[in-house]
Parts: C-alpha cells; structure tokens; sequence
C-alpha cells in the first residue's frame, strides 16, 4: 500500500486517521491493522537522545499497565533512523531500567509526520512537534492535543481524556470541567417539552438549570 497524500496537512477531530506502513523498533507496521479492534495513542517527539523526549517516553512506558487495561494501544514517531531509535531504547533500558516497548516510528523521509501535520515550520522543519492523537477502535481520529518542543506533555491530562472518551461513548454522556473519573457526568438536555417535563421531575439529577444537570454513575 502506498502512504496517502503527503502534503503537511492537519488532522481534524472527526476525521478518519491517515493509514501508513511505517519501519518501527518492533517490525514493519501497517497502522490501520495495528488500529483495529482497540484505542491507539499515536504520539510525536523531536528527535532521540533528548533530554525532555525521554521523560516522555518513559513515562508511556511505566504506564502500560494503564493503557492494556483500557485497551489502548501506543506508537511513538520521530524524524530519526530506526537505528537511532534503537541505541535510544537501549540506552535508556541500560540506565534506568525502563524500556520502550511499544512501535516508535522511523520516520526519517517526514512521510507520517507530514499526515498528521506533526511538522510545523514555526517551530521547526525538521523535527516534529509533540503531538498527540487520540483514535478510536473505528480509525476515528477523537483528541488532538500539539505542545512546543521545550514543553513535556502532562501524562495526567492524556489519561484523564483518554477515560473520558471512553466514559463518554459508553454511557452518552459528557464531561464538565476538572472531571475526573468518579466525578458526576452531564447529561444530555432534553430536545422536546416532554423531554423537559422529564427532566423536571427528575429527582436523581443534580439540576442548575433545565439544561445543565449531572448524575452519577456510580
């Protein structure tokens, strides 16, 4: 399969995840395959033997046990040879005793990059920024989230979202702000004066208002 358009183009929530076959530290990747049947957490860094990169990295790592439970899986990507990417995991593994044991993209023609509209020339044009995409079990592309090359992403936040998503499409709900998991979740308004009487005399909500009201679910 030929990799799709390469122009630097940028992904849209809602749109369908550009496919790829990439090289990657565990072998020849076909994204759509890798894809199928779970979440997967696509995410980009500058370049290898980085200092901030490799908090990163790391901290993917110690939090797999987080991602098998919900059943998510996670491809890291960088401008770098798969050689490259290759002595980095060994280093890092050698010192800290961490290893990266999820797909890292060698991506040194700027092909995925370039899909997912990770080079951005005010930062730079030749290393990518830090991006995360957040897609779904259906290639459905649900968060994007872009952080300058100097500033490490919050590990917290991608958790927390990750859940969300996954709260929200499993009990049509939505998420208020600082929700965290537990927290009471809003409700769909209601789209008809029935609906409204409903909701009225609905005693198991928490009701500011008609159209803002919370519930549990626990």
């Amino acid at each position: 399969m030929e990799l799709q358009e390469t122009k630097n183009t940028m992904p849209r929530i809602g749109d369908m995840a550009p496919d790829f076959e990439a090289v990657t530290t565990t072998g020849n990747l076909k994204f759509s395959e890798y894809n199928k049947g779970s979440w997967v957490i696509l995410f980009s860094h500058p370049a290898d033997f980085t200092p901030v990169c490799t908090t990163e990295m790391s901290g993917f790592a110690t939090e797999k046990n987080f991602f098998d439970k919900h059943n998510t899986k996670l491809i890291g990507l960088s401008i770098d040879s798969i050689h490259a990417h290759i002595a980095w995991v060994n280093a890092v593994d050698e010192k800290t005793g961490v290893l990266f044991n999820f797909p890292i993209v060698a991506d040194l023609d700027m092909k995925v990059a370039k899909l997912y509209g990770m080079l951005q020339p005010g930062e730079s044009e030749t290393a990518a920024v830090r991006a995360v995409f957040i897609i779904d079990p259906a290639g459905k592309i649900r968060l994007i989230m872009y952080y300058p090359l100097n500033i490490g992403r919050n590990m917290e936040e991608i958790k927390r979202t990750l859940i969300a998503l996954q709260t929200s499409d499993e009990h049509k709900v939505a998420m208020p702000l600082n929700w965290q998991p537990g927290d009471k979740v809003i409700v769909p308004a209601p789209k008809t004066l029935d609906g409204l009487a409903e909701r009225k005399s609905d005693k198991s909500l928490e009701q500011t208002d008609w159209y803002l009201a919370k519930k549990s679910l626990n």
